[in-house]
């Protein structure tokens, strides 16, 4: 049996021990590292005992957190936490996790600040997880680093995962409008790829999770320029000289869920990613399963020894009467290859994308699948 997991989501809420409280908010008289108000960072975002997940970047002064599912993790002894942060659009939110129980949202500012993330906690050996709710379509985040304050010092965190999933996909696998209960909205806000199926079944293995899904996009067209074949090698899809180093991260699961969006743009000849991909004619059948089963070469091409789940849905690109899902069994089988499996997401009936309980469904269907065939 699978239980939904409920997320508190307000800015201020009590620790567990209910004796102090978990407080989130910018520090605004202290915007930069050597300001009047106190020291150098502490941690730096090189630091060693810090712990990563996902495909991430780094540069002279800051580590660049791209993809949805993207985190940073600090272990420590001390009562308080800031991070300082700067966003490239202000369209972020990230949750911060405080001993993996107290949930709060911050949304970082387009200029570098300091946050607190934590403070009056209990003494003793603590916690915290900066975690990307958002996708790469609202931009990226720089991290600089931690401070601890006077009485804090970081500790070695536990050992990362041993097992290891990637999921390549669009807005589904993003956690899209996920909270929005009353619509269907792209704001960044209504976000949330920790209760995506993706997150949720990479936390069920206790797997380290790399999530590279974009809202929109698709493998022969998106309702944006890139499509998936154009950028899942990236470490920055809107950097081409930023390649991703595929020997960073060998995963033994790969789970595919892309052709939503082709579905619906095949039939949308006055769109301009349509004119641009396709000039005035569709794709024909045989050049979509020719596009789906070239992709998945490329996937199979940077993991050799990898199961790959093509999967679909659980928009209506699964409806009954949708050739979609026998697009990519087709194409799947010309691979012949016995660790290429496919799996589809029941349409759910549900208007526009995924909700919580849509997203837990999908996960639990998804898991059933892997144990089923032993893939872990």
């Amino acid at each position: 049996m699978f239980k939904s997991l409920l997320i508190a989501e307000i800015m201020v809420i009590k620790s567990v021990n209910k004796k102090s409280w978990v407080f989130l908010f910018p520090v605004l008289s202290c915007f930069f590292i050597f300001s009047t108000c106190g020291h150098a960072l502490d941690i730096s975002f090189n630091d060693p005992k810090l712990q990563y997940m996902g495909r991430i970047g780094y540069q002279q002064d800051a580590s660049v957190l791209y993809w949805p599912g993207s985190s940073v993790r600090i272990d420590f002894e001390g009562t308080d936490l800031i991070a300082e942060l700067k966003d490239e659009k202000e369209q972020n939110y990230y949750y911060v996790i405080v001993d993996s129980t107290n949930f709060t949202k911050l949304k970082p500012d387009k200029s570098r600040k300091k946050y607190t993330l934590a403070t009056g906690l209990p003494p003793g050996r603590h916690s915290v997880q900066l975690y990307k709710l958002t996708d790469i379509s609202k931009g990226k985040t720089f991290f600089y680093g931690f401070e601890l304050g006077k009485v804090g010092h970081i500790l070695s965190p536990p050992s990362m995962p041993k097992r290891k999933i990637e999921f390549f996909g669009n807005s589904i696998t993003s956690g899209y409008s996920l909270e929005d209960t009353t619509g269907d909205s792209g704001d960044s806000k209504f976000y949330n790829n920790y209760l995506a199926y993706s997150a949720i079944t990479a936390r069920h293995y206790n797997a380290d999770f790399h999530c590279i899904s974009r809202s929109g996009i698709g493998i022969m067209v998106s309702w944006s320029p890139e499509i998936m074949p154009e950028i899942y090698d990236k470490l920055d899809p809107y950097d081409s000289t930023l390649k991703w180093d595929f020997s960073k991260f060998t995963p033994e699961v790969v789970v595919i869920n892309l052709m939503q969006n082709d579905y619906w743009l095949v039939g949308k000849p006055k769109y301009e990613q349509f004119i641009r991909r396709f000039g005035a004619t569709p794709p024909n059948e045989t050049q979509i399963i020719n596009a789906y089963k070239n992709f998945i070469q490329l996937i199979r091409g940077k993991y050799p020894d990898a199961s790959i789940i093509c999967t679909l849905g659980s928009m209506d690109a699964t409806a009954g009467g949708c050739p979609f899902p026998e697009y990519i069994e087709k194409a799947v089988s010309l691979l012949n290859d016995s660790k290429i499996y496919t799996h589809f997401f029941p349409f759910r009936q549900s208007p526009g994308h995924p909700k919580k309980k849509e997203q837990q469904e999908n996960a639990e269907d998804l898991i059933r699948f892997i144990d089923t065939h032993h893939l872990f």
